[in-house]
């Protein structure tokens, strides 16, 4: 009896060791070590890929954000517009709208966003891109396509009253190819392009 419960006292005392080592381990050494390595090597995508401009955090490069008039719900023409978002670009909330691409409710929803995407940007509703009416499965894509981008730029151009072709190649310029020339498709962030406009804004 004695030695079972010497026996019992030392599988005890042997995992209640191997608990408090494991707790440090995993539990506080791991942690730091990998959050050390992300600060050193991976600094910006370990802090959320924050942008700053003049010192201040304006956005993330991986979450898109609205551009609306400011005290309203309604696009700003002086700006490039991004994707729709279900969440209103709520990192704390993505998710698609769950409806079917043959949900009569999301049909009517694209047709009359594809209506409203051609009115502000002055352009027939065939040159609509199908980013500029459907938001992504994330609702908080940063990015749109070359072709919405393109559709927007004499909106941009005329609302800020700059010249078209300076707005063409501010696009041009931050248009990035398929990743490694074939992966993906090509993409123009948002953000970094209105920040380059502000930027060129400021210098006319």
């Amino acid at each position: 009896m004695n030695n079972s419960f010497v026996n019992f006292g030392r599988m005890t005392w042997a995992a209640l060791r191997m608990l408090l080592v494991l707790t440090v381990v995993t539990g506080i050494v791991y942690p730091l070590v990998v959050t050390g390595i992300g600060q050193a090597a991976f600094h910006s995508k370990a802090n959320g890929s924050t942008v700053k401009v003049d010192g201040k955090v304006v956005g993330s490069s991986l979450i898109g954000q609205s551009w609306n008039i400011k005290g309203t719900d309604k696009p700003d023409p002086k700006w490039f517009q991004p994707r729709p978002s279900n969440s209103n670009y709520d990192p704390l909330a993505t998710g698609s709208s769950q409806l079917s691409a043959s949900n009569p409710k999301l049909v009517q929803m694209v047709k009359d966003a594809k209506k409203q995407v051609a009115e502000f940007n002055g352009v027939p509703q065939s040159e609509v891109p199908k980013d500029a009416v459907t938001g992504s499965a994330s609702a908080i894509d940063p990015d749109i396509s070359p072709a919405y981008a393109d559709i927007q730029v004499g909106r941009v151009a005329k609302a800020n009253g700059l010249p078209v072709s300076q707005v063409q190649k501010l696009v041009k310029e931050h248009t990035d190819g398929r990743t490694l020339g074939f992966m993906g498709e090509p993409h123009v962030n948002v953000l970094a392009l209105n920040i380059a406009l502000k930027g060129l804004l400021a210098k006319n």
